[in-house]
């Protein structure tokens, strides 16, 4: 569940957590870039992930500066999980018709530490304060689709020692449970290095039991997130 606050102009959310850390939370692995043409004037859209402000500052100085002299360089960002900072500019278009249309698509997408700008260059054309909107969100999901965006899950990293006639089974359970294996070791016994969500730890660790007659040996290595991307595990510190 979401809790919204407001404070001092800006957004906070506080998501399911698990020992101070959310269970799980979307965000871009590799940027993205759009452009979208409405009445003429150019949209160009700069989606990034960022995980402080100062870096979602140093990324809308980096766009101001490359688009100097665009009329508007519009962003939204929410950055931090524990609890989570949003903040959104107009930069000179009409009240509540870039910013936060931009940080709306940002929201509605259930994205973390990530970081939008929105260039304009002015077409002739006057667009409406209801073009605006469509417009700025247009954009930003155009962003979005030309990112990589992937699912951080809070997990334990897990090794689970086995008898070579149960590596069927642990694969099997290693599937049920959505574990996330980073590997396996063959010696006189099968060593499975896993990343097991917080959220089905106890599950596993029972079905595991069941499956091994209480034989399995495993060994905690602690939190961390994991993701999947291209077919490939990654892990990522707290």
């Amino acid at each position: 569940m979401i809790i919204q606050e407001r404070s001092g102009g800006a957004f906070l959310f506080i998501m399911e957590q698990k020992d101070g850390m959310p269970v799980s939370y979307k965000t871009v692995y590799q940027a993205g870039t759009a452009e979208i043409v409405e009445k003429r004037s150019r949209f160009i859209a700069h989606i990034e992930p960022v995980s402080s402000e100062e870096e979602a500052a140093d990324f809308i100085g980096k766009c101001r500066k490359e688009y100097w002299d665009a009329r508007h360089n519009c962003h939204a960002y929410c950055v931090g999980l524990s609890p989570e900072l949003c903040k959104c500019s107009d930069d000179g278009e009409p009240a509540q018709t870039a910013g936060k249309p931009m940080l709306d698509v940002l929201l509605g997408a259930g994205l973390k530490n990530t970081a939008a700008v929105v260039t304009r260059y002015f077409g002739g054309t006057l667009l409406g304060t209801g073009g605006l909107v469509r417009a700025y969100s247009s954009a930003v999901r155009a962003g979005l689709d030309s990112c990589e965006i992937i699912e951080k899950l809070l997990c334990s990293r897990v090794t689970a020692d086995v008898d070579y006639s149960l590596i069927g089974k642990l694969q099997y359970l290693t599937a049920e449970t959505e574990a996330m294996e980073l590997g396996t070791e063959y010696t006189d016994r099968a060593r499975m290095d896993l990343l097991v969500p917080v959220t089905v730890r106890q599950q596993f660790d029972r079905l595991l039991a069941d499956i091994s007659g209480g034989k399995a040996k495993t060994e905690d290595h602690g939190l961390c997130y994991g993701a999947q991307a291209g077919g490939r595990v990654l892990v990522f510190g707290l």
